[in-house]
């Protein structure tokens, strides 16, 4: 797969590229599915003080916000695992250029490539 660079030229993730970059996002899939497994809510406590359900609470909430980014995650892992298969994998979701394979190794289920990356986030 042929892709033109920001710098105006072409490259293409090899097969051991991708396959590599296969094996980390699956990888990435199963520890995300086991942190969300894990990071289910205990259950509430009924018996001990105020201080003793105040620290319960906040465990909880604690544990809902680890479990909501995992999940966050998971989900762009997967969707990163589609791409692949449907053969968009590697492409920038807004300018259409490749992403850097050094960007891919780093995070990758990368939607964009790193300067609309940054574009999309100092958005205001």
């Amino acid at each position: 797969m042929n892709r033109q660079t920001h710098d105006g030229g072409t490259t293409a993730l090899s097969a051991e590229d991708l396959a590599a970059l296969r094996e980390n996002l699956n990888a990435q899939r199963l520890f995300r599915r086991e942190q969300v497994r894990r990071l289910a809510p205990p259950p509430a406590p009924r018996a001990g003080g105020v201080a003793a359900r105040q620290t319960a609470a906040a465990r909880a909430e604690a544990g809902a916000k680890l479990a909501a980014s995992a999940r966050m995650v998971l989900t762009d892992v997967e969707a990163a695992l589609k791409r692949m298969d449907e053969g968009s994998y590697g492409i920038c979701r807004l300018c259409r250029r490749t992403v850097d394979l050094d960007r891919l190794k780093i995070v990758p289920q990368a939607r964009y490539c790193a300067p609309c990356q940054q574009a999309k986030e100092f958005v205001p």
